[in-house]
């Protein structure tokens, strides 16, 4: 099975910046494709960002682009959002999920392994 590790939120002002981290064990990034989803109190799982190592292929939502850069380091075996220009509608709990179908899907239930989430909460 795939564990993912991911950490890195925090508290931050409006206009600042945090970089993410998602570590995943047993299996390298180029079998998998790795996914960061946010979650606000009463609402799904919303996809942010994912990417495809193997097909260096990445995906951003409308409101991310231009802000947020999703990157992979493979020898660590690990995937990194850096979060730049954070707005206050940023918060949420922000989880890595992977899957081994390659591609990039909306649907949470498309991943299989989660990682834990991490809370990123943007004052204005």
């Amino acid at each position: 099975d795939v564990q993912l590790q991911a950490s890195g939120g925090g508290l931050v002002q409006g206009g600042g910046s945090l970089r993410l981290s998602c570590q995943a064990f047993g299996a390298t990034l180029d079998d998998v494709s790795i996914a960061w989803f946010r979650q606000t109190p009463g609402k799904e799982q919303d996809l942010v960002s994912c990417i495809n190592t193997n097909h260096a292929s990445t995906y951003y939502i409308d409101s991310v682009k231009g802000r947020f850069t999703i990157s992979a380091d493979n020898a660590r075996n690990t995937v990194y959002l850096q979060m730049n220009s954070l707005r206050p509608e940023d918060t949420a709990v922000y989880s890595c999920a992977a899957s081994s179908r390659m591609g990039c899907s909306r649907s949470a239930s498309r991943y299989p392994y989660w990682g834990q989430g991490t809370q990123v909460t943007v004052s204005s």
